[in-house]
């Protein structure tokens, strides 16, 4: 069992058993969706889908207080180590890391990943998802920002994810459409819907992905309230 709270936008917590907490793309500053009464009050692990403000914002500031591992692509990596961060870990699509209690084994994702430094894009390397292996030996699919791709066949076939978070508001991520297709790819039993109605132009909603499933009962949406935990 464990305990799992969406922060808002792309970013949510995993907390375990044990107690240790998994954090996911962190931005809390200037997120206007974010709970304003969550406090975070340990960090293990962070994992950085891609160097976008909106998901890497809130990284350093979390690194400084709580000295967590932090695991991303490589050239963001780098990068976050060049601000500061320690115990970062940059690896590349396909390999497997041991974060504390958890492995990550990192997955390909359609997006970009331009940094935001100083007023100029620099080049973060290429956007990625993770597969989380938890202790108790369930699989969970962090999608990142991404498009569907075929390839997320291989994830299920590889991996056999439970749940997964997928983004569904469109514009910047797949649309309900596409991460209605997504799920039948992966197989997932549950389905937990991101990256919407941050702002007025992220447009997809959980019911609609959730009509467009109607046909497949073994899998759920599951729509969750920023800050609000549930058990899974």
């Amino acid at each position: 069992m464990i305990e799992i709270t969406w922060l808002g936008h792309g970013t949510y917590q995993m907390r375990l058993e044990s107690g240790e907490v998994i954090v996911v793309d962190p931005w809390i500053e200037g997120n206007p969706v974010y709970p304003k009464n969550h406090k975070f009050d340990r960090v293990d692990v962070i994992l950085v889908s891609h160097g976008h403000f909106d998901h890497v914002h809130d990284v350093l500031p979390l690194a400084q207080k709580f000295l967590p591992t932090i695991v991303s692509i490589y050239e963001t990596s780098v990068w976050l180590e060049s601000k500061g961060a320690k115990n970062v870990i940059g690896m590349n699509k396909g390999g497997t890391v041991t974060a504390g209690p958890i492995s990550a084994t990192m997955t390909h994702a359609v997006h970009s990943c331009g940094i935001l430094d100083d007023g100029k894009i620099i080049y973060g390397g290429e956007a990625a998802g993770f597969v989380v292996r938890l202790p108790d030996r369930r699989s969970v699919y962090c999608a990142g920002d991404t498009n569907v791709f075929t390839d997320m066949q291989l994830i299920e076939r590889l991996y056999h994810p439970e749940l997964a978070f997928l983004p569904i508001g469109d514009l910047y991520t797949m649309s309900p459409r596409e991460a209605a297709l997504a799920c039948r790819m992966l197989s997932v039993r549950r389905v937990i819907p991101l990256h919407f109605g941050t702002f007025p132009a992220l447009t997809g909603r959980p019911e609609q992905l959730a009509d467009l499933l109607r046909d497949l009962p073994d899998t759920e949406v599951w729509t969750l309230e920023p800050g609000v935990p549930v058990k899974w």
